[in-house]
């Protein structure tokens, strides 16, 4: 598997910036499966991205803690089924297990087999139904359904870190698709302004990790700027949102803002408009 590069690449730089978090005296969380993932040429990649805007590891950092929480939380709220698109090497099939609920995750068939013989060469039940695709342009309702997803139960959706690599039509066509086949459904994402995309913001360093990842192969291309206005032109309705500045002012009061880049990110919850 050639691994730092492109997209695929950019969930083992991610798998970096989240293991961080395993060295913190007081952790937002614990991951202990994501070392298993990691190498030399990893920590190099990821090294590289966080060269010149140190900050950009702390999104993971925070961004994780925001979707382990929403997880939790629709999980007691009745939340049967859990589906996570564009997986990368997300473990938390393994972290947040529960019983009665399952897991799905779509993402390239060579990520999704890297993880399975990582996980299981530890003695790790993945636990997980993976399902080898581009759930894009490969039809996400009909992968799902083929791979024993119940659209009738309570379902939680996890997209961490793919709207900026998508753009308006794939993000409108994940959202619409889910919120009509999915009879309870609400879905956890993240994403950039528009300023960001188009380096419009003025701040040098937030230009230059937007070239880091353009260099990588893996650009941002999307932004969003009307969350209200995109959620109900899907059938969803916002429940929640937050910027990573909200999110650092929260679980690290003491510490200073050190980037304006966490003001420009958001992560939030939506949830169908009316219930099926």
């Amino acid at each position: 598997m050639t691994k730092i590069q492109k997209v695929v690449g950019t969930a083992f730089v991610v798998a970096e910036f989240r293991n961080d978090e395993n060295t913190q005296a007081h952790p937002l969380y614990r991951d202990p499966y994501v070392h298993l993932f990691l190498d030399r040429e990893t920590k190099e990649a990821a090294d590289r991205i966080s060269q010149s805007f140190p900050p950009i590891r702390n999104n993971v950092r925070l961004r994780t803690r925001y979707f382990d929480d929403r997880l939790r939380h629709q999980i007691d709220q009745g939340r049967r089924q859990i589906l996570i698109l564009g997986a990368g090497l997300d473990t938390r099939p393994q972290r947040i297990a529960a019983e009665g609920v399952a897991y799905f995750e779509i993402d390239a068939p060579e990520t999704q087999a890297f993880k399975k013989a990582k996980l299981e060469a530890s003695d790790v039940d993945p636990n997980t139904t993976y399902i080898g695709a581009d759930y894009v342009t490969d039809g996400m309702i009909d992968l799902l359904r083929e791979n024993g997803c119940d659209f009738r139960l309570p379902t939680h959706v996890i997209w961490e870190g793919n709207t900026m690599y998508l753009n308006e039509a794939a993000v409108s066509q994940i959202l619409t698709g889910l919120m009509r086949h999915i009879e309870r459904c609400s879905v956890s994402f993240d994403y950039m302004a528009e300023d960001v995309i188009s380096n419009a913001t003025g701040d040098p360093e937030i230009t230059s990790v937007v070239e880091r990842f353009a260099a990588m192969g893996a650009p941002w291309t999307y932004g969003i700027d009307n969350l209200a206005e995109l959620a109900a032109r899907c059938g969803a309705r916002v429940l929640d949102r937050a910027t990573l500045a909200d999110l650092h002012r929260t679980y690290w009061p003491d510490q200073p803002l050190t980037s304006p880049l966490y003001g420009y990110y958001t992560l939030c919850t939506l949830q169908n408009a009316v219930a099926l």
